[in-house]
Parts: C-alpha cells; structure tokens; sequence
C-alpha cells in the first residue's frame, strides 16, 4: 500500500470525523431539559424580561440554524464563550482544569497498562496454570466492578478505617498551590500532591487494568498457536526467547490501539473516579457543568475529549503502518 495515500486517507478520514462530531456537539447538549438563561439569573422569581434579555446575550433566542452558524464560528477560532455556572471564559477554567486530570489519568493509565500486559503475557504463557486461573478471574472482577463503587470502598477502607490516605481533593485545607503545572514546583508542593493523588490513581488503574490484561491473554494465545511459533521450537530456541522475541510482539498489536485509544480518553478525564474523589479535573467539570446545563463548558469538553481520542486513534494508524506488516503489504 502507497503510504502517502493511506496516510493522507487516514488523516482525512480524521478530520471528517471531527467535523461530525463537532455538530453532534452542537446538538446534543441542545436537547436536554432546562433553559440555561435562567442560571445566569439570581434565584428566585425573574422577570420573562431578564430571562428574554439573557437569552439574547448569548443568541439562545436565535433559531437552531442561526445558532449553529455562530457556534461554527466561534469553534473554528477556538473561542467557547462564557460558563454560565461559573462566569469566567470557558477557555480559562479548561486550562486549569486540564492539567489535573492528565496527571491523574496519565499515572493511572501508564499503571494500568504495565500491570495489566505484564499480568497478561505471564497468564497466557502459563494458560490453564494457577496463576491464570486467579489472576484472569481477579481481573474480571475488576473490570465488571463498577467504578464508583471500588472507590467508595478504598474510601472506607484506606481513608475512614486506616487514615492512611485523605478522602478527596488535590491538597489539604488551606494548603497553597501557586499554579497547576506537569511538574510541581517545590518538595512540599510534591508530596501533598503525592498524598492526595495516590489513591484515586490506584483506583483509576484498577478499573482498567483487567481490560490490558484480557485482551494482551487473549492475544498472546492466539499468536502461540502460529506455525513460526512451533518453528522456533523446533529449532531449540529456549522458552524466554520464544515469547519475549516471537509471541510477544505479534501479541502487543491488538494492545497498541486501545493503548492508544485510552491515551485520548487522558484529556477528556475520569468522571467517576473525580466525582468520588473530588478532584478538580476535567472529568469533575463535566459532572458539574451537566448539573448546571452550562452549555458552552459542556460543548468545550465534549469536543476536547471527542478530537483527543481521534487523534489518539489517527496516530495508532499510523504507528501500525509501521510496526504491522499486514497493514503496508
């Protein structure tokens, strides 16, 4: 296969995809119950004036066409408007919230991934073994528990019976964060941080792990059934250089698009795990701004998380062009 044109076919199949989605967008949250003129309102009886006045302010008195055309417009120059629940531009509430929930979800993921493939080569090397049948059934259970709840659990167990860590939140009671960055900016900055963060990431992996782990199993012993497999054998190759140089690599070529596809879901956050835990990210900006029908941050986050997982997905592509022979054959 020519590789400019299954690059340039893939790419525009990605931007195509944006596109959809950013007029699902539109109309989605268009849908729902609620006038969200009223929230920009005090509480308590208003005029049918006020109400009349708000709405013209943000063209929710337009028709849907109209509306769409200004939607179009300001998306195409990355300008989302105003939050109605929380009055400051979307943009800037975003930005703080975004880094926040990239660590979270980054340290999470990259855990859930290690434990999950490096669980998933051992159980399917030793298929039927003991160690497959405990740690199979045991990532099952996992992966089918629901997400909340194992965090109301750690709760009880790690915070309320054993104190060992806190109930929620990015920092304790008036500490002072100067800013939200990849890195934190001091010692003492570091390890509230590290407290705070360590039980929602071993929550946020244990909810996905057994997903890497089943489908790098499932994977790895489909490929010991190939004829290069038995090849290897047969010329005397030991056990280790079987899987670490022949199964594995085959095997990991399913795992390296939901790896892939995972990483887009980084951006777009964890909204059960930071609703439990209170942690200020993008995953518990979208539960607030769905309580709050406020529109323009929930079409912010939607379309944030939307592009993040297709670029995510335009990038496995492209990455398996490479590494899959199958694909440029």
């Amino acid at each position: 296969m020519n590789k400019r044109a299954y690059f340039l076919r893939k790419i525009a199949n990605a931007l195509l995809t944006i596109v959809l989605v950013a007029s699902f967008n539109f109309v989605l949250f268009r849908v729902m119950p609620g006038n969200p003129a009223r929230l920009l309102l005090p509480k308590g009886k208003v005029s049918a004036a006020a109400i009349a006045q708000q709405e013209a302010a943000f063209h929710l008195n337009k028709p849907i066409l109209e509306q769409f055309v200004y939607y179009w417009s300001d998306t195409a120059r990355l300008r989302f408007g105003y939050s109605f629940a929380f009055k400051v531009p979307v943009t800037q509430i975003v930005a703080e919230r975004i880094w926040p929930t990239i660590i979270l979800c980054g340290l999470g993921t990259l855990l859930a991934t290690i434990i999950g493939m490096v669980e998933g080569v051992i159980a399917g090397w030793k298929r039927g073994k003991t160690f497959d049948t405990a740690s199979t059934d045991i990532s099952m259970i996992m992966y089918a528990m629901p997400t909340f709840w194992q965090c109301l659990l750690a709760i009880m167990f790690f915070s309320v019976a054993l104190g060992w860590f806190p109930v929620g939140r990015e920092s304790t009671p008036m500490a002072h964060f100067a800013m939200w960055g990849p890195i934190p900016l001091d010692f003492t900055t570091f390890t509230t941080l590290l407290y705070h963060i360590t039980l929602p990431v071993m929550m946020f992996a244990l909810g996905y792990y057994g997903e890497y782990h089943l489908i790098m199993r499932s994977s790895l012993t489909g490929v010991m059934k190939e004829d290069y497999v038995l090849t290897a054998q047969a010329k005397g190759l030991s056990s280790n250089s079987i899987l670490w140089h022949h199964v594995v690599p085959n095997a990991m070529l399913p795992t390296v698009s939901l790896v892939m596809m995972n990483l887009g879901f980084i951006v777009s956050g964890a909204i059960l795990v930071e609703s439990v835990f209170n942690w200020p990210g993008i995953g518990l900006l979208s539960f607030q701004a769905m309580d709050a029908h406020d529109y323009p941050v929930m079409q912010a986050v939607f379309l944030l998380g939307s592009v993040a997982v297709i670029v995510a997905n335009l990038v496995a592509d492209i990455m398996m062009f490479y590494i899959d022979p199958r694909v440029n054959a």
